[in-house]
């Protein structure tokens, strides 16, 4: 990230706390995500993203195309907006969801839906053909894998062989107004856990790091295997996506993956920052405003307290960037509406601290807007999910 003055210049006269995404460091992101995709086109993950603004920036760039998203409201909502090739990720069984997703479909948007099993294409179907519209389903099949007992990866879905994705392919076959579109497999225990987490001991992360090596190999031949069956059963798949921001370099040399989907890459938060085989620029994040100063090297600032999703542990929690060396404090964290830091520097009160979220989007969900930084300014205040009014989970 840029020096402490950058931001702090930057940031002057602004109202704290505010989120930022630096489109410098952004557009080093997407750079990078196009060359370890090689040839592979690119989807953005929306989750990751929660700005309309950044995503349409992404889009325009050349090898990304389609969205990756986690509710059938927002794929809506997208296509309202002029976005096109919609994938909704998790599978949707209630039928008003299913109902703005169909309509959205008739209008003549294309958005896939996500199934797993029998009851998803069944009840897809029921409202598919009740609107009088043909839906486009991707089968999600299960990457995770077991190693002498452990097991190592996702609670998704129960399609683990071949076998399993015939049965969900033969129920699509005879159910109307559906059709078989795509695969998914998701190797998250790959893409999704650092190689060296400083929440882990040494020997946890060796751990993780073998497990990871043994795992790519069964991915591999699980997903394979389940194109080939449905190729071989006469299916004529449109897209195999894999992969995300840590599995990039694996997953593209996956012969049967036709899209790979890249979402936290581009904003780089703290829990990408310890993988062996790659290193994003930081380009997203927020300020908070210094407002006391109750001993000599604590400095309190307002609010601060954005903590990450999944297992409580310190690799959840934010971090201070900027100033350098400055930390959040072992007695209090990052607090709902206060946050003091230990730093040894001067600062003054109204002085922005920078701090990094540990995961991509979940700091759009409390935030209305973001500053788009570029060349030491502020360029634009793009609305988040949540400045548009949505709120889709």
């Amino acid at each position: 990230m840029r020096d402490y003055d950058y931001y702090r210049q930057t940031f002057a006269d602004l109202e704290f706390p505010l989120a930022f995404v630096d489109r410098d460091a952004l557009d080093g992101n997407i750079e990078q995500v196009r060359t370890r995709a090689r040839s592979l086109p690119v989807r953005i993950a929306s989750k990751s993203l929660r700005c309309r603004a950044v995503m349409e920036y992404v889009l325009d760039h050349d090898g990304f195309r389609g969205v990756m998203c986690y509710h059938g409201a927002e794929a809506a909502h997208l296509a309202a907006l002029g976005f096109e090739d919609l994938l909704v990720a998790y599978p949707i069984y209630q039928p008003s969801e299913l109902r703005t997703v169909c309509e959205t479909v008739e209008s003549g948007t294309t958005i896939t839906l996500m199934v797993d099993g029998a009851a998803h294409v069944e009840r897809a179907g029921e409202v598919a053909a009740e609107i009088g519209v043909e839906v486009p389903l991707c089968l999600d099949v299960d990457m995770s894998s077991e190693h002498l007992g452990v097991f190592f990866g996702t609670r998704r879905s129960d399609v683990r062989t071949p076998a399993d994705a015939l049965a969900v392919a033969d129920a699509i076959e005879r159910t109307d107004g559906v059709r078989l579109d795509g695969v998914m497999g998701y190797e998250g225990q790959i893409a999704g856990l650092p190689d060296r987490n400083p929440a882990n001991n040494a020997a946890v992360d060796a751990a993780v790091r073998l497990l990871k090596e043994r795992s790519k190999r069964a991915v591999a031949d699980r997903r394979g295997a389940v194109v080939d069956a449905l190729a071989d059963r006469g299916h004529d798949l449109r897209f195999v996506n894999g992969g995300g921001t840590g599995s990039l370099a694996y997953t593209t040399d996956d012969p049967a993956v036709t899209e790979v989907t890249v979402g936290s890459g581009f904003y780089a938060p703290t829990l990408f920052d310890h993988y062996d085989g790659f290193q994003h620029t930081p380009a997203a994040g927020y300020a908070i405003e210094v407002t006391r100063r109750p001993a000599d090297d604590i400095y309190t600032c307002r609010g601060g307290g954005y903590v990450a999703s999944g297992p409580a542990g310190s690799d959840k929690a934010p971090t201070v960037a900027r100033p350098r060396e400055a930390e959040l404090t072992d007695t209090e964290g990052a607090g709902e509406v206060q946050t003091p830091i230990e730093y040894d520097g001067s600062l003054s009160l109204g002085d922005p601290v920078v701090c990094r979220h540990a995961k991509a989007g979940e700091l759009c969900r409390t935030f209305a807007s973001m500053a788009v930084v570029a060349d030491g300014a502020v360029v634009e205040t793009a609305p988040t999910y949540r400045g548009d009014g949505k709120c889709f989970m």
